[in-house]
C-alpha cells in the first residue's frame, strides 16, 4: 500500500516524456552514474561533453588513479573496519565513479552478511575478487566467481550441502554430525541472483540445483577459508534443471553447467536488466527499456558494459521524468552531500556511523535480498529527520573527521536535491 501511494504521488517516474535539456544532462549524468558532483564537476563534464565523460566512465581502466584516494587508502589494512572506510573513500574520491557505483550495486545484488561468523575475514576479498573485476564484464563470470567464493559458500550454507546418501555411507563407518542437502544457495541463486521470483523455476528445480552444488565446500572454513570441491560429498546421479538433463557420473561440472544455464536464461536477462533500470532510471523502469536491455544482454552473452550502454543511450535515461526522480539511499545521500560540499574527509568512520544510523549499515544487511533501491525503503519520517540532522552537522563542520569548504555551502539548504534526490 505504501509503495502504491508513493507511486501515485510521483507518477512522472513512470513516463518517458520529453527529453532532458542539454544544459541539465551533465548534472543528471553525475547524479545517476556517479555519487553526485564535486564543485566544478558539472561544468567540467559540460566542457568535456557528456558522451565523452560517459565513455570514459564505462572504461575505468583508462582513468588515472586519484592521488588523494591513494593517500587515504594507503594506511588502511584489510580488516572489515578498514574495508568500510575504503568503500567510503572510493565513493568520495575515485574519479572512476561509475565503477564504484556498480561495485556497490553488484555487492548488494550478491549480498553477503559481514557479521555471520568468520564472514568478516572473507568479505573484503569477496568484494575485491568476486565483484569488482566483473562489474563491466560478463555476468556469467561474476555469477561463477560469487558461487565459488568462500564468503557466499559460508553465508548461504552451501559449504555444508552434501549428498545425503554419501553422508549415510560415511555415518555407517563413524558417528558424525548429521548433514545433508541444503537448498539455501540454490533458492537464492535463482530467486535473487538470476531468474527472479517469477522466472519460471519450481521447487523441484531448487532441489535439483542444490544437488548439482553438493560438494562445493570450503577448506579451513574458519581460518583462511578457500574453495574446494569434494567429490566424495557430491551427488553423482542424473539431474534435471529447468528442463536440461545433467548426466550422471560427473562432479564439479554439474554446478558449472547450472551457472551456464542460468547466465544465458531469458528470465535472467530480463531480471538483471530490470534491476539495473531500477537503479539507474526509475523505481518502475519502463518495460520497453527493460526489453531492449535484455535483448542486448542475450545478444552479447551477458556483457554488462554493453547492457549499460543500451540503457544510457535510451531516451528514458535522459528524460525530464527521470530528472531528480530517485530518492537517495542513506549511503548515496551521505556521500553525495560530502562531495557537493567538497568535504575533506580524514576519518571515514563517523560517516559510516551516520549511514548506519540512517538505516543502511555497510556490508551488514543480514537478509540475502540486500538493500532495496526504491523510494519506499527510505521515505519515512524518522529517516528524513535523520538526513536533515546529518546535513546540518556536515554543513556546519560539526561532524568529526570531515571538514567542508565553506564556499561550497553557498546556496544549499536542507531541502536541496543534493541532500535528498538524484
Amino acid at each position: 500500500m505504501r509503495r502504491a501511494l508513493w507511486l501515485l504521488a510521483f507518477p512522472a517516474i513512470l513516463l518517458t516524456g520529453a527529453s532532458l535539456s542539454k544544459d541539465l544532462r551533465p548534472e543528471h549524468a553525475l547524479n545517476r552514474l556517479a555519487f553526485g558532483p564535486h564543485p566544478g564537476d558539472v561544468d567540467r563534464v559540460r566542457k568535456m561533453g557528456v558522451a565523452k565523460w560517459i565513455d570514459q566512465q564505462l572504461h575505468p581502466e583508462r582513468i588515472a588513479p586519484n592521488p588523494i584516494l591513494a593517500q587515504r587508502l594507503e594506511p588502511l589494512g584489510t580488516t572489515a573496519v578498514d574495508m568500510v572506510q575504503a568503500k567510503i573513500y572510493r565513493a568520495l574520491y575515485s574519479d572512476a565513479q561509475l565503477e564504484e557505483v556498480l561495485v556497490d550495486f553488484w555487492f548488494n545484488h550478491f549480498n553477503v552478511y559481514l557479521n555471520k561468523g568468520p564472514e568478516r575475514f572473507m568479505v573484503p576479498a569477496y568484494e575485491r575478487d568476486a565483484i569488482r573485476p566483473h562489474v563491466l564484464g560478463k555476468f556469467g563470470d561474476m555469477l561463477l566467481a560469487t558461487a565459488k567464493h568462500p564468503a557466499m559458500l559460508f553465508y548461504l550454507d552451501n559449504w555444508q550441502s552434501v549428498d545425503p546418501e554419501a553422508m549415510n555411507r560415511r555415518r555407517a563407518k563413524a558417528a558424525k554430525r548429521t548433514r545433508g542437502l541444503n537448498e539455501n544457495y540454490a533458492r537464492e541463486l535463482m530467486e535473487l541472483h538470476t531468474l527472479g521470483v517469477d522466472g519460471g523455476y519450481t521447487q523441484q528445480d531448487v532441489v535439483e540445483v542444490a544437488r548439482c552444488f553438493t560438494g562445493w565446500t570450503l577448506l579451513n572454513p574458519r581460518n583462511d577459508a578457500t574453495y574446494r570441491f569434494a567429490p566424495m560429498l557430491h551427488d553423482k546421479r542424473e539431474k534435471t534443471v529447468l528442463g536440461h538433463k545433467i548426466a550422471a557420473g560427473r562432479g564439479q561440472e554439474d554446478g558449472l553447467e547450472v551457472i551456464a544455464i542460468l547466465a544465458r536464461h531469458p528470465s535472467t536477462a530480463r531480471f538483471i536488466s530490470r534491476k539495473l533500470g531500477q537503479r539507474f532510471v526509475a523505481d518502475q523502469p519502463p518495460p520497453e527499456l527493460v526489453e531492449r536491455m535484455a535483448a542486448t544482454f542475450t545478444k552479447t552473452q551477458g556483457d554488462l558494459r554493453e547492457v549499460m550502454k543500451t540503457m544510457i543511450a535510451a531516451p528514458e535515461f535522459f528524460s525530464q521524468a527521470a530528472y531528480r526522480a530517485k530518492v537517495k539511499s542513506p549511503f548515496e545521500m551521505v556521500i553525495s552531500a560530502a562531495r557537493v560540499l567538497d568535504a575533506d574527509v580524514s576519518n571515514a568512520l563517523p560517516l559510516s556511523a551516520k549511514i548506519a544510523d540512517l538505516g543502511q549499515p555497510l556490508y551488514r544487511k543480514e537478509e540475502p535480498t540486500g538493500y532495496y533501491g526504491t523510494a519506499d525503503e527510505w521515505t519515512n519520517t524518522a529517516g528524513m529527520l535523520g538526513r536533515m540532522n546529518f546535513a546540518t552537522a556536515l554543513a556546519a563542520n560539526r561532524l568529526p573527521g570531515s571538514k567542508v569548504n565553506a564556499a561550497s555551502n553557498a546556496g544549499l539548504t536542507l531541502a536541496s536535491p543534493e541532500f535528498q534526490r538524484r
